[in-house]
This record gives structure tokens, sequence and C-alpha cells, in this order.
């Protein structure tokens, strides 16, 4: 498989130069060149054994031929290894609940994928450096997916004050190769951090630097198998043949894993895309008019993005065309009070509780009246100071991430300005 940009197609690139680099030499984000198209006998027969082996035989769709079969088969089995299930929650309602990896937030399923990855594409004498910039759960399930894995570092950026508690405990309690930052300011400025970084060529040749953020195609590609998955799972619960799929989005690397998913061939009669009050892609889609801006700070905040990333692939995927967008995608963005609502909602009608951002999916799918399901992209465990407040009862934290709450946090303050983050990497 080749790899071209959201840019240009006049140069393709090997899965290797493409995962190394991050973001593309031309400030685009890399797409496969030739998207592969999947048997949907093959998936549901797979699908019907695990998603490990589901997932080994899409993953053979991109990548086989840069990791042999017994490559993919162990990064599978090892980078997917916990329950995806279909819950119904009451009526005619449905959520794929995506957060029992080793996080709790369905990011492992890209994080885990791409540590094991590079480091099977890393060669022995290289040393890599990955430069990550996160509004909550992204760092958390980086710095999982590549903790103590020899001959890489992890420098993750986070802003300082707006992420949960244990959010920021999973990334920095555990030491060795993981260095967390804290930004004194918000999301989009570690992004525009890690983004002018990732400009200066020289810089980032030198130290080998690459990201681990859904920008990397080795962190968003994994994050399409799950649709198929959800879709096996609508198909056996009785589900019509193409569900509609709520999609809980910030970064959008995860609504755009979706449309990759639907150009493979799986059936899916739209997307919805839901957002909180920073409603950047629903305004796009309901206006034409792609007006990014600084984030605000809501209680769903690893949704809060002012500036997402993944609009190239989306815009790529699409040709640009926004009647064409507008037939694929609809959007729907709530307020922190309407998310408290539907917090409050859902636990006093069906005795479910659901995190923030798995919430707003939830009041999206409720809208447009979807026959499908919602992402569930996070445990409510990991949102307790929201929950407790509203339904006066804590959510139930796993004993794996409960630990992590009395552990010392170790991270290093910094300003918003890239001089400073080249400068830490640059003495690691």
């Amino acid at each position: 498989m080749r790899y071209i940009t959201t840019r240009s197609n006049d140069k393709s690139y090997s899965l290797r130069e493409a995962a190394f680099a991050g973001l593309a030499p031309d400030g685009g984000l890399f797409m496969p060149a030739v998207i592969p198209a999947a048997d949907l006998d093959e998936v549901r027969e797979r699908a019907a054994s695990s998603f490990a082996d589901m997932a080994e035989y899409l993953a053979g769709l991109f990548f086989e031929g840069d990791l042999s079969k017994e490559q993919l088969r162990d990064v599978t089995r090892t980078a997917f290894d916990f329950p995806v299930p279909l819950k119904h929650i009451g009526g005619d309602l449905y959520t794929l609940e995506l957060f029992h990896g080793p996080t709790a937030a369905f990011k492992d399923f890209g994080a885990g994928f791409m540590g094991r990855t590079l480091g099977l594409l890393r060669s022995d004498s290289q040393r890599l450096t990955i430069l990550t910039a996160t509004s909550g759960d992204t760092g958390s399930a980086v710095a999982h997916g590549f903790h103590d894995t020899e001959g890489i570092d992890v420098v993750i950026l986070y802003p300082d004050g707006k992420i949960s508690d244990l959010q920021e405990s999973q990334m920095t309690t555990l030491g060795g190769n993981i260095h967390a930052l804290r930004v004194d300011g918000t999301f989009d400025d570690c992004q525009r951090m890690v983004k002018e970084v990732f400009a200066d060529t020289a810089f980032r040749a030198e130290h080998n630097v690459t990201s681990a953020n859904s920008i990397n195609l080795l962190r968003w590609i994994p994050q399409s198998f799950y649709y198929f998955y959800g879709w096996t799972l609508w198909q056996a619960a009785g589900g019509d043949e193409a569900p509609e799929i709520v999609v809980p989005s910030g970064n959008y690397g995860n609504l755009s894993a979706g449309m990759l998913a639907r150009r493979m061939g799986l059936p899916i009669k739209r997307f919805v895309a839901a957002s909180n009050a920073n409603d950047v892609i629903p305004e796009w889609l309901r206006t034409g008019d792609y007006r990014p801006r600084p984030s605000v700070l809501t209680v769903a905040n690893a949704m809060d993005v002012g500036a997402p990333s993944n609009y190239e692939r989306m815009m790529s995927m699409t040709g640009g065309n926004i009647e064409a967008i507008r037939r694929e995608i609809v959007g729907w963005a709530s307020s922190d009070d309407e998310i408290r609502t539907g917090i409050r909602e859902l636990y006093d009608r069906w005795g479910y509780i659901s995190d923030p951002h798995s919430t707003a999916g939830y009041l999206a799918a409720k809208h447009h009246g979807v026959r499908g399901f919602w992402l569930s992209t996070a445990s409510p465990a990991k949102f307790g100071e929201v929950i407790e407040p509203v339904l006066g009862i804590a959510p139930s934290i796993p004993e794996r991430l409960a630990r992590l709450l009395d552990r010392p946090k170790i991270s290093s303050p910094i300003p918003p300005a890239s001089p400073r983050l080249k400068e830490f990497i640059a003495s690691i």
C-alpha cells in the first residue's frame, strides 16, 4: 500500500515513511492512495470469531506487505484483547461501547495498534520521539500504548487544569519513556505547538519526531475497524442493513475513520456528527462556512477542539463538495446544560450511566431520530466530577483506573510556545 496526502497526489509514500512523518511534508494528512474494498462476508465470519480476528483481516487490506501475517496477528491479538459490546439501552436506543480497553476510551483502539506497529517498523538503531497533543483521552491512550516501548520516547501536551483528574493521572503516573507537559493554555495551543514543531522539517528529522494524534494514519486507520464490528452486531440485533451512526467528535479522526469504512464498502446510511459547544463542524454542515476558532471549555472536554485537523480528510474523501458531504453527514451540537440533562435522562429512564461525550451522541441520536446506534467513546468512570453532581452518585471506577489515583503525578509546566517545546524534546 502506498499513501498520498490530502493536499497532493503527485507523490506517494511507503507506510514507514508516512507513519514516521505523522504530518505530511506539504502540511496535509496522509491517506491511502487506493482505498481497499472489504469483503463483507469475510467481515461477518471473522467478527463471529472475535473483534481481533476481524481486525486482522481488515488490517491486512492496508498493511500486508509491510507487516507479515504473523506480525499482523500478533498486533491485533495484543492490541484488541477487550470486549466491544453493542448495548441495548431501551426501546430503539443502542450504543456501541468503545471504552472497555486499558484506558477506558475509544482511543485505545488506534493507540494500541500504533504503539505495537511502530515498534515493528522501527530499526534497532533508530530512536523515535512521539509528540502528541491531547484534550483528554488521547494522551492516556498513547501513554499506555507506548509505555516502555524500546527506542521510543513519548511527549504529551495537555491544557493545564482543563482535563479530568483521572485523565491527568493516566498520563502523568507512568514515568519511564512517557513525558507529560502541562501547557498554560487551551488544547488549541497544544495542537498549534505540535504543528509548529512538525513544520520545522530540519528539527523533526534531527530528532525523529512523529505524531500519535489521529493525524497519524497508524492511529487513524484502525479506528475504522469498530464500525465494521458494530455493523455486524447491529445486524445480529435485527437492525437495518445500513444503520445511521452517531459519532461524538472533537478532532474528527473518529468520524473520518467511519467515512473510510464506508468507502471500503460498509453499508452506513449516514453519520451524525455530535458536538458540544465547539460546533465548528455542525455549523459548517449547516451553513457551508468553515470557521475554525478558539475552543471553549465544556463538560465534554475531550471534544473541546476549535480547529479540527481531520477536516482535511473529510474534505479529501468528498472532493470538497458540500452537498455530497451533507448527504453523508448531519450535525448536532449540545450545550453543557443539555448534556447534564441527557445524563440525568439516560439514568432516570433506563438506569444507564453515560459520560458527557457519549451523552452528546445520545442527544444527537434523539434529535435526528436515528435508526442505528451512537458510539460511546469513554467510560463514565473518567468523569465522576461531572456525573456525580447531576445524579447524586459517583460512577464506579474500575480497579485498573482506581489504582492510578494514588500514584504521584509527574509533569512539567510549559508556556504555549513551540521554542520551549523544542528545547524540551532536544533535552530528552
